[in-house]
């Protein structure tokens, strides 16, 4: 589906939402008309005293047409780029069967918006209030964004200026699933790889420890996450978290938790060595509990087996666990999704994240659609885990969405009250700096005025092995800006 700019160069804004509200459509940017072809025009004219916005947007033969105009005197870059995204929604809205959930609201992080007006003194009714009139989220919508961002403020209560979170990044895997788009590399293919990983791993965990004691910063929170990080022997497990624990102060430390993920990574005995090392959260995702969409999807394990490593877990000392499902994998219906669901509840984790299944351009299923449930299908599926998820005394903490995403819904994570998982409200609503070792990790440094400046690792296994010399020169860079920005705060 084309998209043309005229007047302005606000691609982003209008991008995130083009692709969120027409996502089995590929984006094509023009820079000439297209006459009757699919596509979208998007306008913005400039007078004394109006800013005029235009959007016409032409589907399937029909074309629907939109106008919001703004004061000159009151154009911010925000209010601006806010407009020609109501404008681009107004027009969509008259084309599409019905009106999206998250209305005019683009991007991964929709509790932002909310969370930033509950700190600056608003209250839930005012911030209800914008999300209903100013980005036309349906009631359901705002009830989930509001009840996440209230677990937000509390969460950031907890943090002082000189706390941050820090990310270790294992990209190996034992098999690569169908759905998934993260940079890991197969276990099966390259396992002599994941010695020399570890071995450069365990230098950038001791030089940042280094720069991180002679800095003002303690860690607040720890996520090791992947790829899938328990493909780590036992031994290998242990020899990281040692490293961890004798490179950095963790004296502040509220949550430490491993991304167990694959049941046919972990063992009792694994299990109690990442207990012994001070992990008090633990994830262990099924995706399914189905063992026919298991094999569909690559996961080389079953349904037992994600029973039997949840309570390895319990039985090595585990409270805090997690549990992850996916809404819209290949084969799955609404009755089936449920039934996995209520499996799940059956064994009582603190945590369950219900995923919805976006569709990466490399992932395997993005370019094999075939048995893909409906986007009504979706919806009931989601429908009917809220409704069960509260019944069973659960509450949403945390979402996001993404590109991509089946019916674009999003993600929700769900937990029993005092079971929220910190590091994934402090990441994803970038409530302060976080600190990435390993591969693919992303290192956020928070800097005065909301700006953050994101530095990466490298991705793949090999790359990082090889480029570790120009990663420990960028830590130097990282903690330069963090040191700079906790001498302005004194």
């Amino acid at each position: 589906m084309k998209l043309l700019l005229r007047g302005h160069s606000d691609r982003y804004a209008l991008e995130q939402l083009q692709l969120s509200l027409f996502p089995e459509l590929p984006l094509e940017y023009t820079e000439a008309s297209f006459g009757s072809e699919d596509g979208a025009v998007s306008t913005l004219s400039a007078g004394k005293v109006w800013l005029t916005a235009t959007t016409k947007i032409t589907l399937g033969g029909k074309t629907a047409k939109a106008v919001r105009r703004l004061k000159a005197s009151e154009e911010t870059v925000r209010l601006r780029r806010r407009m020609l995204q109501q404008c681009y929604y107004l027009a969509a809205l008259q084309l599409l069967p019905e009106a999206p959930p998250w209305g005019a609201l683009a991007g991964v992080r929709p509790t932002k918006i909310p969370t930033k007006h509950l700190l600056e003194g608003g209250n839930l009714k005012s911030a209800d209030r914008l999300l209903r009139d100013v980005y036309f989220i349906s009631p359901e919508r705002r009830a989930l964004c509001l009840e996440a961002s209230a677990a937000t403020v509390k969460a950031a209560g907890l943090l002082e200026k000189t706390d941050l979170s820090l990310y270790v990044g294992i990209p190996f895997c034992p098999t690569r699933c169908a759905y998934c788009s993260f940079v890991s590399q197969s276990i099966e293919r390259e396992a002599g790889m994941l010695p020399l990983f570890l071995d450069q791993l365990l230098r950038e965990i001791e030089y940042t420890g280094k720069l991180l004691k002679a800095s003002p910063y303690r860690i607040r929170t720890i996520y090791i996450g992947g790829g899938t990080p328990t493909t780590l022997s036992s031994e290998q497990m242990g020899v990281l978290m040692d490293a961890i624990s004798a490179n950095f102060d963790l004296s502040r430390l509220i949550e430490y938790t491993v991304e167990g993920g694959r049941p046919d990574t972990l063992s009792f005995e694994k299990l109690a060595v990442i207990r012994r090392h001070g992990c008090d959260r633990m994830s262990i995702n099924p995706q399914t509990m189905s063992d026919e969409i298991l094999k569909s999807i690559g996961r080389k394990h079953s349904a037992a087996a994600v029973v039997e490593a949840y309570h390895d877990a319990v039985r090595a000392g585990f409270t805090g666990i997690n549990m992850d499902l996916i809404a819209g994998l290949p084969g799955d219906t609404a009755p089936s999704f449920l039934r996995s669901l209520e499996e799940v509840i059956a064994l009582d984790p603190g945590n369950i994240t219900v995923h919805t299944l976006a569709l990466k351009k490399s992932a395997d299923l993005y370019h094999d659609r075939r048995n893909l449930p409906a986007q009504q299908e979706v919806a009931a599926m989601l429908e009917g885990a809220e409704q069960r998820l509260r019944e069973a005394g659960y509450v949403p903490y945390y979402l996001y969405r993404q590109k991509y995403m089946s019916g674009s819904f999003e993600n929700v994570g769900w937990c029993k009250p005092g079971f929220e998982g910190l590091y994934n409200i402090y990441m994803m609503e970038e409530l302060h700096s976080i600190l990435s070792v390993g591969g693919g990790g992303m290192n956020k440094v928070n800097l005065p005025g909301g700006k953050i400046l994101r530095f990466h690792n490298p991705k793949f296994p090999r790359e990082y092995i090889e480029r570790l010399e120009p990663v420990l020169q960028e830590k130097d860079e990282i903690f330069r800006l963090l040191n700079g920005e906790a001498l302005s705060e004194l």
